[in-house]
């Protein structure tokens, strides 16, 4: 029997990871050599969506490079050497903190043949950084042989391209058409395509220009295929030894603990939310501070608060806030996940949002913990850690009275467009055979009427969202699944959910559960991919609208 393409691709989803866990315990792997090609060839095969043209061989994918690049430390192009560190003190060294803008990290460029990066969100950030490389290294052979004929030689584009490079780095003036002209060879691009990948490149501010990105990838190939140079990425032991441990969990979840339990709110009912930080500091605190009576008017207020960051609305809901109850908890162990607190016996008005009353007693009032999104296995490590009780310094333990858990995300959609929401009645996790049905307070009529696509069904908890393509998710979507979208971490929050409230008993079994997701990108749709860009101001009616729901439900 001929396996379809839907089997092939799920079998190169499972040997990447396979392989990829493999090297890690190894310790070191080289790219271009026989460990790193079994990586290669698993994802040629497999062609994910937001890789675009990665399977062809001369064209270089420009959106997939630009995401690659948001997500990895600049510079990295550079580097012959990267290291996958744990925490390990580099905080505290002279190097400079390179952060990436749409993956927070810790990196540190030791020298100019080594980028060391920090690993401590777990097992999901590691393959996902891996996936990222290897697409890198993929697209670097391209760029050698678009550069080189059969016999090694040097062609002229390439030259120009490399003179082109070190003006850039002197800051000396060159023609920019003359430079796409020569890049557009050396990238298997149209000239147009080329011109407008570099503008794309130049508006972002955290990554090198194209020219100067493709010119160094293309050079640490040459100088490995060439001069026997070889690029190495390698584990520390450190690293090897943490993960899967909830170190950075643990130590996350006992610093939020504690500010409850100085705060003297440890004992009090706690509804834990896991959303963005915005929104729900400006849905409560600007119907608090600003007298917003509907959503309309919280949606309106949070469009112009997000098309001018100096909006002085802004700033007035969050100096009213310091004062009636808001307490921001800054990440400090690492998981890069920070949390607000929302005391609501020091609010002054009586509602949490308009029409939604808070209790008289002050007593009964409730601890609103938000968090910040975390990143596949790191929501099991944090929400399993933040569940159990905590110790105080003088050995008492103190339970925590959740009341509920709401988990507001992104995640992609198959069944609809960019924007729209998703109700998960059950999360089955890729790849096992773990599934996780849950009573599922949200229902698809709550977001009704709104002029937003809503879907209920099954949501797909993935590996990871830069290695799926078509053809698995068409048969996710039309099989018998009937999946309606995929994301990384709701699998993960249910797993915590059900072992701390069924099993370890840390909290009660009648925690309500509230699960949303919005569309950030729809992988089926060409020119919806992640890759696409950022959903921007279309993100922000279901956002708030979600965020909106979660309070009309708990009060």
């Amino acid at each position: 029997m001929q396996r379809t393409r839907a089997q092939e691709s799920r079998a190169a989803i499972e040997k990447l990871y396979i392989t990829m866990r493999h090297l890690f315990m190894r310790g070191s792997y080289k790219p271009m050599g026989v460990s790193g090609e079994s990586l290669v060839d698993s994802l040629l095969v497999l062609s994910p969506e937001i890789y675009g043209a990665l399977a062809e061989d001369e064209k270089i994918e420009l959106d997939g490079l630009l995401y690659v690049m948001e997500r990895l430390p600049k510079g990295i192009e550079e580097c012959r050497y990267i290291r996958l560190i744990s925490r390990e003190g580099y905080e505290n060294s002279t190097f400079p903190t390179i952060v990436p803008p749409k993956r927070k990290r810790n990196c540190y460029r030791v020298d100019a043949d080594q980028m060391y990066v920090e690993m401590t969100r777990g097992r999901s950030d590691i393959y996902d950084i891996l996936t990222h490389l290897t697409f890198l290294y993929i697209e670097s052979e391209k760029i050698r042989r678009n550069s080189t004929d059969p016999k090694g030689r040097i062609d002229l584009n390439w030259r120009m391209l490399g003179q082109l490079v070190e003006k850039e780095a002197r800051g000396e003036e060159f023609d920019l058409e003359v430079a796409c002209s020569y890049l557009s060879h050396v990238i298997g691009r149209t000239f147009e395509e080329t011109h407008e990948a570099v503008m794309k490149f130049e508006k972002s501010n955290h990554v090198h220009s194209l020219f100067h990105v493709v010119y160094h990838l293309g050079k640490m190939s040459m100088d490995e295929a060439f001069h026997e140079l070889d690029r190495e990425i390698s584990f520390s032991a450190t690293l090897r030894m943490r993960v899967g441990h909830h170190v950075y969990g643990e130590l996350w979840a006992n610093d939020i603990k504690k500010v409850l339990y100085e705060e003297g709110l440890i004992d009090r009912p706690i509804h834990i939310i896991s959303a963005n930080l915005h929104s729900v500091l400006n849905t409560v605190y600007g119907h608090q501070a600003l007298g917003l009576k509907s959503f309309d008017a919280i949606e309106k207020e949070a469009i112009a608060i997000s098309q001018n960051a100096k909006n002085n609305k802004a700033k007035d809901i969050y100096s009213y806030a310091l004062n009636h109850g808001f307490i921001e908890v800054n990440d400090e162990s690492g998981t890069n996940i920070h949390v607000q607190l929302l005391d609501t016996a020091k609010m002054t008005v009586d509602t949490i949002i308009p029409g939604k009353k808070l209790p008289k007693d002050k007593k009964d009032r409730p601890v609103i913990l938000v968090m910040d999104y975390a990143f596949g296995e790191q929501a099991y490590e944090c929400f399993d850690e933040l569940l159990k009780p905590y110790e105080a310094a003088d050995g008492s333990l103190h339970p925590l009275r959740v009341q509920s858990a709401s988990i507001m995300g992104k995640a992609g959609i198959l069944t609809g467009h960019k924007g729209d929401i998703m109700i998960p009645d059950s999360h089955v996790f890729e790849g096992t055979a773990d599934n996780y049905p849950l009573e599922n307070l949200f229902t698809k009529e709550d977001f009704e009427g709104y002029g937003l696509g809503v879907y209920q069904g099954t949501m797909f908890t993935v590996l990871g969202t830069s290695l799926q393509n078509k053809d698995v998710l068409s048969y996710l979507m039309q099989s018998s699944w009937k999946a309606i979208g995929l994301e990384m971490e709701g699998a993960h929050y249910q797993k915590a959910i059900q072992s701390e409230s069924r099993i370890r008993q840390s909290i009660g079994k009648d925690v309500k559960v509230l699960y949303a997701y919005y569309a950030s990108d729809n992988p089926l749709e060409t020119g919806s991919t992640l890759a696409s860009g950022a959903l921007g101001m279309e993100g922000v009616k279901p956002t708030y609208l979600i965020t909106y729901k979660i309070f009309e439900k708990l009060f």
